[in-house]
């Protein structure tokens, strides 16, 4: 099962370093013009400004403010999934044990990365923002369970899937009741979703070395 998120739909994909860097710094000011002022604040002119470039170099790579914030979207799910396999193994853990693991790295997300509290995945502009075919919950959801399946050999069923879909779902939509007024997090929601999710995923979807 290919769970993996479709490639960036550039006009150029930047071969060289220094082009691959560019680009880079192209999202990296997109990122920071979303905290500022929103995703409204993210025009074409104001993002060549902001990273010393040119309208006419932003249009190299990406042909409009969409495709430039559908790739900053999915930098974002990028660096949210390194955050995941970049942490401790966990093939000797139960299961769910990982979870604390995950949903702290996303709420992290929300407080470290840069533009992640407003634009996150996408899902403020369109559910399908990361790919047509899946929304964006599926899509993480799906790459949860194939995580799973290679840690624990456990296989993905339909019933995994579904179950993993909506457990996304409730801690997407706290977590972002959590930082809604509050860029740190209303600590309260977060917790809640933390635990809610954990026991939601435990009793759907019980694991035989938990």
């Amino acid at each position: 099962m290919d769970t993996s998120h479709e490639v960036l739909n550039l006009r150029t994909t930047p071969i060289q370093q220094r082009g691959s860097d560019r680009m880079q710094s192209l999202l990296d000011a997109a990122a920071v013009l979303i905290d500022e002022d929103g995703i409204d604040g993210v025009t074409t002119t104001a993002v060549a400004y902001r990273s010393r470039s040119s309208v006419g170099v932003l249009y190299r790579y990406f042909p409009n403010v969409d495709s430039l914030l559908k790739a900053l979207a999915q930098r974002n799910m990028q660096r949210f999934m390194d955050r995941i396999q970049g942490g401790a193994d966990r093939a000797n853990l139960p299961p769910w044990a990982a979870w604390d693991n995950t949903f702290g790295s996303y709420v992290d997300m929300y407080r470290h990365e840069p533009g992640f509290r407003h634009l996150g995945f996408g899902d403020i502009i369109t559910a399908r923002f990361l790919g047509d075919e899946f929304t964006n919950t599926t899509v993480v959801a799906r790459i949860f369970a194939q995580m799973l399946s290679e840690e624990h050999t456990v296989p993905v069923t339909d019933s995994m899937l579904f179950h993993l879909d909506v457990a996304v779902a409730m801690a997407v939509a706290i977590v972002h009741r959590a930082f809604l007024y509050d860029p740190k997090g209303d600590e309260r929601f977060i917790e809640e979703a933390r635990k809610m999710v954990g026991a939601y995923l435990r009793a759907e979807i019980p694991m035989t070395s938990e």
